[in-house]
């Protein structure tokens, strides 16, 4: 309850973690920048306080920031990120499936990419490691950090809202809806990868 009263509209900590987090996670994945977000919905979501707008501008600034920084270090440190974070097997798949995916549907996935569990990282540094168009970066990631921010917020208040007197139980409601939503999302990228593998080997067969 007392670290719920402190994510106020009127806190600075409000603010800095609604930029700090999703601008962190970009490169630290394990750190919980929708749980922050969604968490902040859930504080204000008794409030109408206009200001509630600025922190989820806050959010989307700091994913901007985050996504751009991911492209910078994969332009300027690409064989070195290279060797680093996809030497192993799993991270050679995830690096080959953002480039091809990229190449196929470029700012569509870039903006999905942030709903999908482990691909932002993967997809950011490859635009970077490719050299992907830098104003079409730009613009693709200012709308998922707008998206995103959005939808994290509005699931917090959601929360929120349905458990006025009892907010830790709107944050496990809220945090259990994004986990849900992040499932099926990767459920359907999973299903429709093996269906084009299969399309390819029929049309090779």
């Amino acid at each position: 309850m007392s670290a719920l009263a402190s994510l106020q509209v009127d806190s600075l900590l409000s603010y800095a973690a609604a930029i700090v987090f999703p601008a962190l996670d970009a490169i630290f994945p394990v750190l919980p920048s929708e749980t922050i977000v969604i968490t902040l919905g859930v504080a204000t979501a008794g409030s109408a306080d206009p200001r509630i707008a600025l922190l989820v501008a806050c959010a989307a600034a700091g994913a901007f920031l985050g996504d751009n920084l991911c492209y910078v270090l994969g332009r300027r440190f690409g064989p070195w990120i290279d060797r680093r974070f996809f030497r192993s097997e799993k991270g050679a798949r995830q690096r080959d499936w953002a480039i091809r995916s990229l190449e196929r549907y470029g700012i569509p996935l870039i903006v999905a990419c942030r709903f999908i569990p482990g691909g932002r990282t993967a997809v950011m540094l490859s635009c970077g490691i490719v050299r992907y168009d830098r104003r079409r970066f730009i613009i693709a990631t200012a709308i998922a950090g707008v998206i995103w921010a959005c939808y994290a917020f509005f699931i917090g208040r959601l929360g929120g809202k349905a458990f006025e007197d009892k907010p830790w139980a709107g944050l496990l409601l809220a945090f259990g809806g994004t986990l849900a939503i992040s499932a099926l999302i990767e459920l359907v990228r999973r299903l429709r990868a093996r269906w084009v593998q299969r399309r390819a080997a029929a049309v090779r067969g």
